[in-house]
């Protein structure tokens, strides 16, 4: 084959053609990759067929009444999941709610540069170091340490506020409010490392540009960076969700692991991965069916919600 002549800024180069081993290997890639795309949606169709197989006598019996039956009775064989559903999400939503604007704000703080790169480098390590501490020692902190420390606060929110369904029980030490604040200190590190390299990726013309205009520092970050790495944000946060929606052993320890229906935060509750984690080692029967749709339940939430965030991200770079 010919050698192809290409016009490049003006002048004239030689591009030899690929070979045949080279265009074989490309397309070998190429399909390889697709498998492996199939594959991992074929796991995630094999988890939920065998799930919901699994889960296929309490679905029977109980269909969607499950979802808002507050009574969890091994003894009797009656189960309902809304309890445990509301501890999954309030749980989560407490985590969040914390988590957003620490993360967001130290990912500011580490991106631009307020302090010497030899410290932002330090503390970016610090920050990334959490993701690696185990959970069951999350759950150890938090009960010798969280525990005790939120209680001043805890009574205060009763003390004071109590008139709302939120804060109408005494805070007694185990319940949403601390497995919340832990779980908040699990998934900053995410929230944290991903929306830094969001900003820390954004052009370096738009900065430039924005104070060229006149606009201030901080007018540039909040009107300009956040925007532009809108989608990353975004992104890490539903990452954090998903990781706060299924945290087991920590949760575990610190939320109280009771299935009552109460709407305080103060109160022990529980979360769907938590009831698994107690009860699927001694269950039998029913009960494992009805725990088996439990998890179909929080499969079911956790897919909502990547579906959600990708149309969010999809729907931000559209702008």
């Amino acid at each position: 084959m010919a050698t192809q002549i290409q016009a490049r800024d003006g002048q004239r180069e030689a591009v030899q053609p690929r070979s045949a081993l080279e265009s074989l290997l490309e397309r070998g890639f190429v399909w390889v990759t697709r498998l492996f795309a199939l594959a991992v949606a074929g796991i995630l169709i094999w988890i939920a067929v065998q799930v919901a197989i699994d889960a296929s006598p309490a679905i029977q019996k109980y269909g969607l009444r499950f979802l808002i039956d507050s009574s969890w009775d091994p003894v009797h064989n009656n189960y309902g999941a809304l309890p445990i559903i509301y501890g999954t999400v309030m749980s989560a939503a407490i985590a969040l709610l914390f988590a957003i604007p620490i993360g967001v704000g130290t990912a500011i703080f580490l991106s631009e540069n307020f302090i010497p790169s030899s410290l932002r480098t330090v503390l970016i390590f610090l920050v990334e170091l959490l993701a690696a501490i185990p959970s069951v020692v999350y759950g150890l902190w938090g009960i010798y340490v969280l525990i005790p420390l939120l209680k001043p606060i805890g009574n205060w929110l009763h003390d004071n506020l109590g008139w709302l369904p939120l804060f109408s029980t005494r805070y007694i030490g185990p319940g949403l409010f601390p497995a919340g604040i832990i779980l908040t200190v699990m998934v900053l590190p995410i929230i944290t490392a991903i929306a830094r390299d969001s900003l820390s990726s954004v052009e370096p013309s738009l900065r430039q540009a924005s104070m060229s205009m006149g606009a201030t520092r901080w007018t540039t970050i909040f009107r300009v960076m956040v925007p532009a790495a809108f989608s990353g944000i975004v992104g890490g946060i539903m990452l954090a969700l998903g990781r706060a929606l299924g945290e087991t052993m920590a949760v575990t320890l610190l939320i109280g692991g009771s299935n009552r229906l109460t709407f305080s935060i103060l109160a022990p509750a529980n979360t769907i991965a938590s009831l698994l984690a107690n009860q699927f080692a001694e269950a039998s029967g029913l009960q494992v069916a009805a725990l088996m749709y439990a998890s179909l339940v929080l499969f079911f939430l956790t897919l909502v919600i990547n579906v959600v965030a990708e149309l969010i991200v999809q729907r931000a770079r559209s702008y």
